[in-house]
């Protein structure tokens, strides 16, 4: 009897298994490690400091005095359906009380954004790796949408009764449903929504994502610019 045969066809049965188990320890590498050596963890980790740090700043500029007002970028305008109005006020030499009411406008915005930080941080800490991938290998504005389509509904309802209570302040708020109602019920006219509560809190909203965004893109373009190792480490190659 020949022992040659068993005994080669067991050693190239082991060494396709050694061959196989390599492949797989491989594959389980580069699963754990598909960003240059950066884990999973590591890379949802950055992106949460990003996100903190963005939220954070972000927040911190739009509640500050002035933060919607004097900004161009977020300033909250009489609304555009109203310009007639607007301009039909003005003419009546009302033009100080539009102003008032712009900037009542933006106070309102202000005060609300004081409470967007909480809101923030709840998403960013249930971020999952799925999550965090996906960031990475989006557009420069990922965290951003991120962020959006998981804290908009939650900020619409912390942000809302600030606002109302905020636009209360000034005559010319008071009198804005009436106003508008009466307008609408003029002949061919296009009809607008008297609600400036959710106007207000929408243009909020929108204004803070945009600062958002335009922290993420600094954080992306330049991440050592933070100080932070690990931002250096996720961002440094994108």
């Amino acid at each position: 009897m020949n022992l040659k045969m068993p005994i080669l066809v067991v050693a190239i049965s082991c060494l396709t298994g050694l061959t196989i188990a390599r492949m797989d320890a491989d594959n389980l590498i580069n699963s754990s490690f598909p960003f240059g050596g950066l884990t999973n963890e590591k890379i949802v980790k950055g992106l949460k400091e990003a996100l903190t740090l963005g939220t954070k700043a972000s927040a911190d500029k739009a509640s500050k005095a002035d933060g919607f007002y004097k900004n161009p970028i977020i300033k909250i305008p009489f609304p555009k359906e109203a310009k007639e109005m607007e301009q039909t006020l003005k003419s009546i030499g009302m033009e100080s009380e539009v102003n008032r009411f712009v900037k009542t406008l933006n106070r309102a915005a202000e005060d609300a954004s004081k409470k967007a930080a909480p809101v923030f941080i709840d998403a960013i800490t249930k971020m999952s790796i799925t999550d965090g991938l996906k960031i990475l290998k989006g557009g420069n504005t990922a965290a951003t949408e991120f962020l959006k389509t998981g804290t908009s509904a939650k900020l619409k309802v912390e942000f809302k009764p600030i606002v109302k209570a905020s636009l209360q302040k000034v005559e010319i708020t008071k009198q804005w449903k009436p106003m508008v109602k009466r307008y609408n019920k003029i002949p061919f006219v296009k009809k607008m929504n008297p609600d400036l509560d959710d106007y207000v809190t929408t243009k909020a909203i929108e204004g803070l994502f945009k600062l958002i965004a335009d922290e993420e893109l600094k954080i992306r373009k330049d991440p050592k610019a933070f100080g932070s190792d690990l931002l250096s480490d996720v961002f440094g190659g994108f």
